[in-house]
């Protein structure tokens, strides 16, 4: 049996060195000595080889990022059934029969399936349609705490959810300036997280795998003996490093107050959850029940029956966005839900509204889905007098009906529209755009308003309203110089960075880095470039491709950018003799520098000749750079039992004709 408080320690020394990597590297200043931090780090290595278990986020392992077309599928060796379910406490009672059973969360994330061979994770796929999932093996390597390596050395699968957890949630939407690209509920974005065709993204959204059910352990062919326990189970995969879902053995006499106690608890919890799952803890029993042509009978969902409130509609508020959608949202008398006050709930589309019937003065029924966010359960009256807008209620364009998927939503047809041009200068002066630093969308709405920005290009002279913009509130000398400075350094910049900044529908940066990058930064190739051939490209594909060529195929499209680039500088990449010189070498940057500003303007210039930078030492980094040469860094030593090189910059310069 793998030792619990050595377990605790390592995810304890993981999280310890992880924070004083991340002060070090990204924010320039340290937490621990040098020596402190060695001796942690032999302690964690130690402790991995004794219990076998290292975690995915551990420092003293590197997984490749990588970047697939598309993520294969595969056949699952057993179908995924969903679970049977029930709103009634006295039914899930009476579910029991007599039996135990474990009563745990049911977690609202995406279901995916873990196999591991020798101790080493192999495969993960996603549930998928039941039948057939996605292999997302290389994604799940970077959730920040499954088990690359486990103790138990023969075939184990075992299922469980990805989550990614609230706080998370709204830390990444914090850093999303754009409203309309904010992510809706932290199950969409582990959902995007995890299917990932880069692993890197993956890496950065923190998310976690929460075991809630073992398929099978064997070793040698012959199974493990659970002692006919689910309980049992779990505590197995508690020793192989997993994280295991929060449950409770319950009976019959025990299960409302177990019910009760979760009730209480999901205010709290760190993690959505639609519900609670009770299991049979008698395997054998659980399979003697079989299972229906939908559902299993070892197990069953419990859904919280939603607190409801009865209240009246007072208003549809219809709020604009960026890309010209006009959002319905209710407005209704104040109600008490799940210990808050609620007063208004997204509609989402026309087509729910219509459905509902509503109409202002009708009594409808609110609650919160997920005990979290407020939604209209029902409409009582269903007058249906609603009138949907015929203008924009921000500029007055005339507004239109489009069926988008299977919903018809409600679009402003202006493209001068206040509303959108707002958003769309939030994003042109956000940080992986222009990056104009002071720039708000709180300012942007004033210098608009005041008729000092109509177009891109215009922010460039801002100057010319320096007493207008000093005398305004908020503002003053220190704050027009701070952002006039950041205004100039906006201009120097790279073309990918503009076409993103441009907002062009399914363009992200990654995109049009990938697009420049095809075209070497020839502005007129990439313009003249149709559909078939961009769609040619690397990870852009036709829905890219084609809302490229219909953004540049609007003449007052080009007319804007084509003003927007007599304002900047771009830096273009000249195509160098001999190709890319670094092409399928990889490299690890530590320390500060010398010939360049910072670690990431090295990175840029290596992956601008071919190469590939990662955070840690394995046996593929071609070499270490290092200005500290003798260090007795994790990352030098490292290096050294790897046998690979460790040069200074100016060695490193020299060696692979680099220059700053």
């Amino acid at each position: 049996m793998v030792d619990q408080q050595k377990q605790e320690r390592i995810r304890e020394l993981v999280s310890l060195l992880n924070e004083a990597g991340k002060a070090y590297y990204a924010e320039s200043h340290e937490i621990m000595s040098n020596l402190e931090y060695d001796t942690l780090y032999d302690e964690l290595v130690r402790l991995e080889q004794e219990t076998g278990i290292v975690l995915a986020n551990s420092p003293t392992v590197n997984v490749g990022y990588e970047s697939m077309t598309e993520l294969p599928k595969e056949r699952h060796a057993s179908p995924m059934l969903s679970l049977g379910k029930t709103k009634s406490r006295e039914e899930l009672q009476e579910w029991l029969n007599g039996q135990e059973a474990l009563l745990s969360w049911k977690l609202d994330g995406l279901t995916i399936v873990l196999t591991y061979e020798g101790g080493e994770l192999v495969k993960a796929v996603t549930r998928g349609n039941g039948e057939v999932g996605e292999v997302i093996t290389n994604n799940a390597k970077v959730f920040s705490n499954v088990p690359l390596h486990i103790p138990f050395k023969g075939s184990l699968i075992l299922r469980g959810e990805a989550v990614i957890s609230y706080a998370d949630f709204e830390k990444i939407n914090e850093q999303i300036g754009d409203a309309d690209a904010k992510y809706k509920n932290p199950r969409n974005l582990c959902s995007g997280s995890v299917r990932q065709l880069n692993n890197e993204i993956t890496a950065k959204r923190n998310v976690k795998f929460i075991a809630f059910s073992l398929v099978s352990a064997a070793e040698t062919e012959v199974s493990v003996d659970f002692h006919n326990s689910m309980e049992n189970q779990f505590k197995f995969l508690k020793e192989q490093g997993f994280t295991v879902v929060p449950f409770i053995k319950v009976k019959e006499e025990t299960i409302q107050t177990a019910i009760s106690d979760f009730e209480e608890k999901i205010k709290t919890f760190e993690f959505p959850s639609d519900g609670l799952v009770l299991s049979y803890d008698d395997i054998a029993y659980g399979r003697s029940l079989g299972r229906t042509a939908k559902f299993p009978r070892n197990a069953i969902a419990f859904k919280w029956a939603d607190e409801q409130s009865e209240t009246v509609l007072r208003e549809i508020e219809w709020s604009p966005s960026r890309t010209g959608l006009i959002n319905p949202v209710a407005i209704f008398d104040p109600v008490e839900l799940e210990g808050t006050t609620v007063s208004r709930a997204s509609v989402h589309n026309v087509s729910i509204l219509q459905g509902m019937k509503l109409g202002i003065g009708d009594r409808i029924t609110v609650y919160k889905a997920n005990m979290i966010i407020p939604q209209i359960a029902d409409n009582l009256t269903k007058s249906g007098n609603l009138e949907i807008p015929e203008v924009c209620p921000v500029c007055g364009g005339q507004t239109e009906i489009r069926q988008v998927a299977d919903a018809q939503s409600l679009y402003c047809t202006n493209p001068d529209c206040e509303a959108k041009k707002i958003k769309s200068f939030v994003l042109f002066v956000s940080r992986d755009a222009m990056n104009i630093d002071g720039m708000s969308e709180a300012t942007l709405e004033k210098f608009i308003a005041q008729g000092f920005i109509h177009s891109y290009a215009d922010i460039f002279y801002l100057d010319r309203y320096r007493d207008e913009i000093v005398s305004m509130e908020g503002f003053g000398e220190l704050s027009y110089s701070n952002l006039m400075q950041a205004i100039e350094n906006a201009r120097k910049t790279t073309l990918a960075k503009v076409i993103y900044s441009l907002g062009i529908a399914n363009i992200g940066l990654a995109n049009a880095k990938m697009i420049c990058k095809h075209y070497q930064d020839d502005l007129e190739q990439l313009l003249r470039a149709d559909e078939a051939e961009l769609s040619e490209i690397e990870g852009v594909g036709g829905v890219i491709a084609a809302s490229f060529c219909q953004y540049f195929a609007d003449e007052k499209h080009r007319e804007t950018f084509e003003n927007l680039l007599q304002e900047l500088e771009i830096e273009k990449t000249e195509p160098r003799d001999g190709g890319q010189p670094l092409t399928g070498m990889v490299f690890v940057i530590t320390g500060s520098l010398e010939h360049f500003e910072n670690r990431n303007t090295l990175k840029e210039k290596i992956e601008e000749l071919g190469g590939k930078v990662t955070g840690s030492v394995t046996s593929k980094t071609t070499c270490l750079i290092n200005n500290d040469v003798t260090s007795t860094s994790s990352k030098n030593k490292k290096a050294r039992e790897l046998q690979v090189p460790v040069l200074s910059e100016e060695d490193f310069m020299k060696t692979y004709q680099v220059e700053a």
